[in-house]
């Protein structure tokens, strides 16, 4: 069924789709031609119906020339809470080129020696 929050949502979204589709004063009809969906099914969108695909919504928004708006759905550099946990994980401070060496050489053989030289060929 979903939760009510969710429910909010697609009403407003059902409510903003058809706002937008008066302003541009498109019937429902050539609305449901325009994007190649039924006219009941541009009726259950506007009415924040979740059985709507989001394929549907897609082809709606293209046609009302809003298909921009869904990429913003989710974005990631506005996802406050992400970014912040992502910040957490990052290390405290870089690895450097000479421990990388020094880390290289303790799993060598023992005489320094590993399968390839210092330029990257190997060997």
């Amino acid at each position: 069924m979903g939760s009510p929050k969710s429910k909010l949502a697609l009403e407003r979204l059902g409510q903003d789709i058809r706002g937008a589709r008066l302003r541009r004063g498109i019937a429902i009809a050539d609305l449901a031609v325009r994007s190649g969906t039924s006219p009941s099914s541009i009726a259950r969108l506007e009415k924040g119906d979740s059985g709507v695909g989001i394929g549907t919504l897609a082809d709606v928004l293209v046609a009302l020339g809003l298909v921009e708006r869904l990429t913003d759905l989710v974005d990631i550099r506005k996802d406050d809470l992400g970014l912040a946990l992502a910040t957490q994980q990052l290390p405290k401070r870089g690895k450097t080129f000479a421990s990388s060496m020094r880390k290289q050489k303790s799993q060598s053989d023992g005489n320094g020696n590993t399968d390839s030289d210092p330029e990257g060929i190997g060997f």
